[in-house]
């Protein structure tokens, strides 16, 4: 007897030291794709409208881009979900990220030709990108232990930061580089995401192995049938309340965002703003994006889901306010409002993952996950589309503060689902 439970111990400690190292690895071949992808996610946000407001000739239809290639990564995040829950993280995240520089390339096309439905066609197929970089955050958790959730979303994130706030800064040289190949200025940052995204596409193919949420699956399939629960018979157990509750954080905080940010380029050369200034508010913005991983994913682990929920909403409406009242002239302002933007939006995104995968297990997680971008992806498309219109019929300072009130609507919603069913705190 002493000898069986001796040698079920050792099993346990065995699948718990592969389960580590293949989370250590994981971690780091996610690190160095969204290295890559971050850059590549850069320009669409940087210029996307710019460029589109020269070829469409129009202020109105300027939030068109990010609503397209927003409306792509929604088609994206459903075929990388159901594909990883068949094939794995490393097939759905590698082919995502593919097709995103497949896109990207197509946008330098557009705009060479100056074929305004070749650019539509392209940002739908350059949003696979933005899909797939946001999924690579769930890769970071498959194998992450329960208190550690938040780590792991957050250091599958943070790596965006190197390449996301690069990219922008990058526009005036590449550019140039741009010009010097007959390319429009305003396209030259899609080159590099066109060479971005279609390497972090090969990292991951090449390098993801063993797959994490295919061990993850098996360690839970194996465990189930050790100890004799219905999981291992081929049930699937069904989704907890906090999924929905981290949906609606990620949808509300995405709209806000998306919405806020998509306008800002266009204001500033209102203002007569110089596109490196330009550059340099959404490179600060994107770094506010997810450098604050670095923290964010302890404090969601350490201070809880509930409280970085509400601080999530209080940063938004603080940003919503500063883009608001801050004159349209001055860099600095505008520079605070987007980084808090972004800042608030991390918290958001952070918190609502970590309540997501706490109320799924590995036989319905990647299927959810997909869904739950879907809506993420729908609402950001949602919200660039009507950016434009918004600000065209009022100003930026009514979309900005329209915005920062939509997002205290947060922390109604948590509290609602805290009171009715057991969330996690």
């Amino acid at each position: 007897m002493e000898s069986a439970d001796a040698s079920t111990a050792e099993r346990a400690v065995a699948v718990e030291s592969e389960r580590a190292r293949v989370h250590r690895r994981t971690l780091t071949v996610v690190i160095l794709s969204q290295i890559l992808g971050g850059a590549g996610l850069a320009a669409g946000v940087s210029v996307g409208a710019l460029l589109a407001q020269d070829m469409l000739d129009s202020d109105a239809l300027s939030g068109l881009p990010i609503g397209l290639f927003t409306l792509g990564s929604a088609l994206a995040a459903f075929l990388v979900g159901r594909s990883t829950q068949q094939f794995g993280r490393r097939v759905g995240l590698a082919y995502g990220f593919l097709v995103g520089g497949v896109g990207a390339a197509g946008v330098v096309a557009a705009a060479v030709l100056d074929s305004v439905p070749l650019l539509f066609l392209a940002l739908f197929i350059y949003g696979s990108g933005t899909a797939t970089n946001l999924q690579a955050r769930y890769a970071g958790t498959d194998l992450a232990p329960a208190s550690r959730r938040g780590f792991g979303t957050s250091m599958a994130m943070v790596a965006t930061t190197v390449g996301a706030v690069a990219g922008p800064n990058l526009i005036d040289p590449i550019g140039s580089v741009a010009q010097s190949l007959g390319v429009p200025t305003l396209a030259g940052p899609f080159l590099l995401a066109a060479a971005a995204y279609g390497a972090a596409g090969l990292v991951l193919f090449v390098f993801l192995r063993p797959d994490p949420y295919l061990l993850a699956k098996r360690m839970a399939t194996d465990a189930a049938a050790a100890d004799g629960t219905g999981a291992a018979s081929g049930a699937v157990p069904e989704v907890g309340i906090g999924a929905y509750v981290g949906a609606a954080v990620m949808v509300l905080t995405q709209i806000v965002m998306v919405a806020i940010m998509t306008m800002t380029p266009i204001h500033m050369r209102a203002h007569h703003h110089e596109m490196a200034a330009v550059g340099l508010v959404i490179g600060m913005h994107i770094g506010a994006m997810w450098l604050p991983s670095l923290v964010t994913g302890i404090l969601v682990d350490k201070l809880g889901r509930t409280s970085m929920v509400i601080a999530s909403g209080v940063t938004l409406l603080l940003a919503g306010v500063v883009a608001a009242i801050a004159p349209g002239d001055s860099l600095g302002p505008l520079i605070l409002a987007l980084v808090l933007l972004g800042v608030g939006w991390n918290l958001g995104l952070v918190s609502g993952t970590a309540l997501v995968v706490d109320a799924t297990v590995p036989q319905n997680r990647p299927r959810t996950q997909g869904t739950i971008d879907v809506l993420v992806a729908l609402s950001g498309a949602g919200g660039g589309a009507m950016s434009g219109m918004v600000m065209s019929a009022t100003s930026y300072q009514a979309l900005s503060l329209g915005g920062g009130i939509l997002a205290l609507l947060l922390i109604p919603v948590l509290l609602w689902a805290r009171a009715r069913h057991a969330v996690a705190a």
